[in-house]
């Protein structure tokens, strides 16, 4: 592609990955990662973010070699080749992405429950029902109304999360953050792999390759630039919290707990600003996810690991694959509670991005990557999903089932997929 045809400079591609990540994921574990890791919860969102660091490296090197609209998709088929393991992968993808559309769902209800003085089974199921069908209407209705709306949300919730920081920092208690012994390490390390669904959104950086200026140097520049300003941000807040607002309030409302951080500095008001800034951002963050995934449906039915109606495309907007994400992600916000669709979300994009930096070693000659760098990244990826399935299995049996009943589906759906539509992988 011609750079004169490439529309995003460096800082609109950084705005991409900080944007992917700082969506929902931040306001929905945040709470979760307390629980598990208390005064080191800094910590946890660092080894999360290292993880997500190196990662970035492979995602640099394999989105300036592979620069495509399916990104991850493309990487995954070109260093595995196109059959039964790459489709049931993408598959994997697909599936994720609809558990990440669920976690964004439940914490809209959770942050949106707040402003009602009664709450109820049945509202926090409205709330997670009305957060996934109204950013599908506007999928629905123009595409347009989706990528414009994103800047502005994206700004918004940047300010917010700043005037949190900045107004709380005065008021932090230092022997809140006391550093984590032996004996809570694994806590802290597990604790950072179940929050590890907050930094995925930075791969989304290698879906706009095309469009990037310059791809060479900006594209290695916005995603180390992205994550690592992305890594400081959930530190900084998570100093916040903790050092503010005492361990028992934060656990005992743990699906709002970046909320309540606001209250020292500024009272009800605070609180109430992040709510909303909660909401503004699991919101946009569902809104584009609905768009990408539905996307992403498209590509996988050209490729034949996807039903063909699913490659449907009405004035921009592919109708029958936003119907279908819609449905699925309804289905699993409604069924799932918040910590396990937490789990299964880290696990998915574990799993994954143990496969990316795989990928990346295998091609290491073609796309002039360290295999010292690409290697550690996939031995760190790789302990970090054994680390979390082996708490997982101790301690939520149930989410193990779900995570390995969604690994299953995606193998068997291909498997059978390929027979009946006469679909071959080499």
């Amino acid at each position: 592609m011609n750079d004169s045809s490439r529309k995003i400079g460096l800082l609109g591609a950084i705005s991409i990955g900080i944007g992917g990540m700082v969506g929902g994921g931040i306001f929905a574990v945040l709470g979760e990662a307390v629980s598990l890791a208390h005064s080191a919860t800094a910590i946890a969102f660092l080894l999360a973010g290292l993880v997500a660091l190196l990662t970035a490296y492979s995602y640099a090197k394999l989105s300036v070699c592979y620069q495509n609209s399916a990104g991850t998709v493309v990487f995954i088929t070109n260093a595995f080749g196109n059959n039964l393991f790459s489709s049931a992968i993408n598959i994997m993808l697909w599936l994720s992405y609809l558990v990440t559309i669920s976690l964004y769902a439940t914490a809209f209800a959770s942050y949106g429950a707040t402003f009602f003085t009664n709450t109820s089974s049945l509202l926090h199921h409205i709330l997670i029902s009305l957060a996934i069908i109204l950013p599908a209407v506007l999928n629905l209705i123009s595409s347009k109304i989706v990528t414009q709306s994103e800047t502005t949300i994206v700004v918004i919730k940047l300010a917010l999360l700043a005037l949190v920081i900045v107004s709380g920092i005065p008021y932090i208690d230092t022997t809140r953050l006391a550093l984590p012994s032996l004996n809570q390490g694994l806590g802290v390390i597990t604790a950072g792999m179940i929050i590890f669904v907050a930094y995925e959104g930075f791969e989304l950086i290698a879906n706009s390759a095309q469009e990037i200026k310059n791809p060479t140097i900006n594209l290695p520049r916005a995603f180390y630039a992205s994550v690592i300003i992305v890594i400081l941000l959930y530190i900084l807040i998570s100093l916040v919290v903790v050092g503010t607002v005492n361990e028992s309030q934060l656990l005992e409302a743990k699906e709002y707990a970046l909320a309540l951080a606001a209250k020292p500095a500024l009272g009800e008001i605070g609180f109430s600003l992040v709510a909303i800034a909660a909401l503004l951002s699991t919101f946009s963050a569902i809104n584009a996810t609905i768009y990408g995934n539905a996307r992403l449906g498209v590509f996988l039915a050209k490729e034949r690991e996807l039903p063909k109606k699913l490659q449907h495309v009405q004035r921009d907007i592919p109708d029958i694959g936003v119907v279908v994400t819609t449905i699925l992600s309804l289905i699993i916000a409604n069924s799932i509670s918040l910590s396990e669709i937490a789990i299964i979300a880290s696990a998915g994009f574990l799993l994954i991005f143990a496969l990316v930096n795989l990928a990346a070693f295998k091609l290491r000659a073609i796309i002039k990557a360290k295999a010292s760098i690409v290697l550690s990244a996939f031995i760190m990826s790789s302990l970090a999903l054994f680390t979390l399935l082996i708490y997982t299995f101790k301690y939520n049996p149930h989410a193990i089932i779900i995570f390995i009943s969604f690994i299953a589906i995606a193998f068997l759906f291909e498997f059978f997929f390929s027979r009946i539509f006469g679909v071959s992988p080499a």
